[in-house]
């Protein structure tokens, strides 16, 4: 149901007590002030009296509120931008917490946000940013004036340090794994604290300059990584960071875990950005994010209409679902809206590098050959996947990557190929799998992850003679286990931060694993380190030149899959519903979800039909 929004009477705006009240106060005090204090007040009421109707600028969108609904299948893991390492997390903060840019949800493309504009220097190495004056964290009882409430460049630098210091366990943060490390100038010194201050990283009134160490063309799209948000400097030093303290659409309300979990976020009424029609945003009262890991309840909700967004239908009810429903879908306007959305995500498996079993590429190679990846995709996952044939950790999007060369990628990569598979075990000295001993294989629980890890572990078995222990936990749990080495081979998806190669291939980029065994790594888990594959994904970071890029970072994967460290399985490809009445809700192939532009409005059969037709 859409609610409507309340209008205020006349009198409750700042704008028409001001004007109200401005004669009267002048009148009472014409006869009690001498001239000059009256003039610095007059001044004083006509600055108020500028700033209140700029407040009152926003006009009211005529089919602004109501509540959109939709389910995460997990509890967040995090509050705290810079450690996320999990979508869950991500849907939220996105809509509470924002960075210096942000994407448009329609194309993908770095837009504007805390940031109102920037320049970028001939030798690309420095970034000038001119802040937003106006940009107010969410109320709380921390910051209690608007003055503490504005966000400053203190509160910008301050959080890119957090980001790159150690965590309270002497752990490089996700952040600077997978974004500051070996950007900016002097980071490196700051997070071994030899140094108090980060040498790139300077603030002057309204500016903050950046000065990278070395040209990096992903550098923008970096900073509009949740990863890279700001938070309020003043909310941290007073021990309160897990509120969720944002400038952004939304306001955390916290999660309520009831019969039904849920997470509450709340119109954030001082919000700085308005529509191109001058319109407030957002439009929505609020978003309600509940909290389901049962996909079959997932979708009874939706069916019921209890939510109005499902992200991927479960493989069991695809068919009965699509059937059964067909008028809703095919009706003028329709009711329903089915999205058949590849992303740019990949489900793999990844070695411990660690173990001495997984440093002989055969034995690698062999694991490769071993799996019939048609099995995973036709037999468990019924479809839930885009079948182009699977190369490496790449989607093959050519849409998004053009210029890619996926074809030479596919070239080096592995199809299923049993006799190849066992002459590799037998040649590094595992001859039908004897003396190799079994594997431990930790996944997440999941809709489908203990299907697929089972099939896998049959078709091991069966192709190698390998016995697989299959140890399924929390997502935590498994993330932990992952950074620290605790396990064999892990089961890993990964999401795409930003439209490039490069934050697939992040994962395997040897400088940012810990030189010691016993700290963790955060975002290359498998501690791989291959100075060839490297120094090609150096140059394609390094290189603005679009269609050199794309090229050197193909031949960086096709370096990586030569000798390969992962098990890449499936490419995510979801069946996604929407409810026609949903506007504004853009989908896109990160499963990017922005909520301050969505609305609710029914369609008529002229407008609908007008839309077709342009």
């Amino acid at each position: 149901m859409v609610l409507s929004s309340k209008k205020r009477p006349l009198f409750y705006s700042a704008k028409n007590r001001i004007n109200f009240l401005f004669p009267i106060f002048f009148v009472s005090l014409y006869h009690n002030l001498d001239k000059t204090t009256m003039k610095k007040l007059f001044s004083l009421f006509i600055l108020a009296l500028i700033f209140s109707a700029c407040q009152d600028d926003k006009k009211v969108f005529e089919h602004a509120g109501g509540t959109f609904k939709m389910c995460l299948n997990d509890y967040p893991s995090t509050n705290i931008p810079r450690d996320v390492m999990d979508v869950h997390s991500a849907i939220v903060i996105y809509q509470v917490m924002e960075g210096l840019v942000s994407f448009n949800p329609e194309d993908m493309k770095v837009q504007p946000q805390i940031a109102e504009s920037w320049k970028i220097s001939k030798d690309n190495l420095v970034y000038e940013f001119k802040i937003r004056p106006n940009v107010l964290f969410h109320k709380c009882d921390i910051l209690s004036t608007e003055s503490d409430r504005t966000l400053t460049v203190d509160d910008i630098i301050h959080s890119i340090e957090l980001a790159c210091k150690k965590d309270s366990k002497g752990d490089q943060t996700p952040a600077y794994a997978s974004i500051f490390n070996g950007t900016i100038k002097g980071v490196e010194d700051f997070h071994q604290g030899k140094s108090k201050t980060i040498a790139g990283l300077k603030g002057e009134g309204d500016k903050l300059t950046i000065t990278l160490k070395q040209p990096d063309a992903n550098f923008l799209n970096k900073l509009a990584v949740l990863n890279a948000f700001i938070g309020s400097k003043k909310v941290y030093e007073a021990g309160k960071e897990e509120m969720m303290i944002g400038t952004g659409p939304f306001v955390y309300k916290g999660i309520d875990k009831g019969d039904q979990p849920k997470i509450t976020l709340v119109k954030n009424e001082d919000y700085y950005m308005t529509d191109k029609d001058g319109n407030a945003l957002p439009y929505l009262d609020g978003v309600e994010l509940i909290v389901e890991n049962k996909k079959l309840e997932e979708l009874e909700m939706f069916e019921n209409g209890e939510t109005h967004f499902i992200a991927a239908l479960p493989t069991s009810r695809i068919s009965a679902m699509l059937e059964g429903r067909i008028k809703d879908f095919n009706s003028v306007p329709p009711v329903l809206i089915l999205r058949n959305n590849p992303l740019l995500a990949t489900n793999y498996y990844f070695f411990n590098m660690e173990d001495e079993r997984f440093k002989d590429v055969r034995v690698r190679q062999a694991f490769n050959y071993a799996i019939n990846r048609n099995e995973i995709t036709q037999n468990v996952l019924r479809g839930q996947a885009y079948e182009n044939g699977i190369y490496g950790i790449v989607p093959p999007l050519s849409a998004s990557f053009r210029g890619y060369d996926f074809t030479g990628v596919k070239a080096v990569s592995y199809d299923y190929d049993p006799e190849k598979a066992r002459q590799l075990m037998a040649e590094a000295g595992y001859p039908g799998g004897v003396n190799f001993g079994s594997v431990d294989l930790v996944i997440n629980l999941g809709d489908f992850n203990s299907a697929v890890a089972e099939e896998i572990a049959g078709q091991l078995n069966q192709t190698l003679g390998i016995n697989v222990n299959i140890d399924a936990s929390s997502f935590e749990q498994k993330n932990n286990d992952a950074s620290n080495g605790k396990g064999d081979i892990f089961r890993s998806a990964w999401f795409a931060d930003f439209v490039s190669p490069e934050t697939f291939l992040v994962n395997f980029y040897g400088k940012i694993v810990p030189k010691s065994a016993k700290d963790p790594s955060v975002i290359n888990q498998s501690r791989y380190v291959n100075p060839a594959f490297d120094a090609l994904y150096d140059k394609a970071r390094q290189s603005h030149n679009l269609k050199e890029s794309m090229i050197l970072f193909s031949e960086a994967e096709k370096e990586l899959m030569k000798d390969p460290p992962l098990i890449p399985l499936w490419y995510n490809g979801d069946i996604q519903l929407l409810y026609a009445k949903v506007r504004n809700f853009h989908d896109n192939p990160l499963n990017y979800f922005i909520f301050k532009e969505v609305y609710f409005k029914d369609w008529t059969k002229s407008e609908y039909e007008n839309r077709v037709k342009s």
